[in-house]
């Protein structure tokens, strides 16, 4: 609705993930650095952490995106409370391997088959585990496991950990001490700054041809970073809003006034008592 109204060419503040819309602040481009080192290492685990809704899915598919198809294999996992013979199973269905019915050590037989196969071809494997944190400690150790596959010295598999910050104090445990020495790098995923936040959207609402309509006044930016606390989805979250309550309004101009009302309303549709947005320094949180 909005997109016709404002004359955009898509809608630019999705919750779902989409690489398309990768925007490069500092922690993102500090955490695409991490991970282009691991890639080139081709080596152990890299850890990338931050809250719900900071990007770290986008990072990792704007980075999968971006390398020569024809020399890597990766796929995607994300979590539940996974025991280890599930963990097993879930990599071998993300490869396209048979895993019903079928007990620990075949699976791991054809995983392995499967990653030399792959080495043979030239070709590097990457798995992405997402919202690692939800994984208990026996499920974490299978990933370990996995990472023993080696042929010439090297390993037939690296792994991405994707999580919540409380991943990190899981990873501090005694007990995680052989998974700490496969990781090469960790990089924690900051909110975005005030100056962030409004780059952020006006990066977003320029890739679908945004060219000033509406126009978000300055005070209207710093109220939306006070609100989402710069974490990206819940600039997301608020900005489509935004952009609906003007098409329906049929104003051109998104000020503090307007955020005020519209972070009200999803307050109140939230279930939270309803309160003015802050005044600079104040906070009001949106829920993911």
């Amino acid at each position: 609705m909005y997109a016709s109204h404002y004359k955009l060419r898509g809608r630019p503040f999705q919750l779902s993930p989409d690489h398309r819309f990768y925007f490069p602040s500092r922690g993102h481009k500090k955490a695409m650095a991490y991970l282009t080192y691991g890639l080139n290492e081709r080596d152990g685990f890299i850890v990338i952490t931050g809250h719900v809704g900071a990007g770290k899915t986008t990072i990792v598919g704007h980075l999968l995106n971006q390398i020569d198809q024809s020399k890597f294999v990766s796929a995607n996992i994300v979590t539940t409370q996974l025991g280890s013979d599930d963990t097993l199973r879930m990599v071998a269905r993300a490869f396209g391997l048979p895993a019903e019915s079928r007990d620990k050590a075949s699976i791991l037989k054809d995983i392995e088959n499967f990653l030399i196969a792959r080495r043979v071809e030239g070709k590097h494997v990457v798995l992405v585990i997402d919202e690692v944190q939800n994984m208990p400690f026996d499920a974490i150790e299978e990933l370990r496991m996995l990472s023993n596959f080696q042929m010439d010295n090297r390993p037939l598999v690296q792994c991405f950990l994707l999580g919540q910050p409380e991943f990190r104090e899981k990873l501090a445990q005694p007990e995680m001490e052989q998974i700490r020495q496969r990781v090469i790098a960790t990089c924690h995923l900051e909110p975005l700054g005030t100056d962030e936040t409004k780059e952020y959207i006006e990066h977003r609402l320029k890739l679908v041809g945004w060219t000033g309509d509406p126009e978000f006044t300055d005070g209207a930016f710093d109220y939306i970073h006070q609100v989402t606390d710069g974490v990206p989805r819940r600039i997301n979250a608020l900005c489509g809003r935004l952009l609906l309550y003007g098409s329906l309004e049929d104003t051109h101009l998104i000020d503090e006034h307007v955020v005020q009302d519209v972070a009200r309303e999803i307050a109140e549709e939230a279930g939270a008592s309803a309160r003015p947005v802050p005044s600079p320094g104040g906070n009001l949180l949106l829920d993911d």
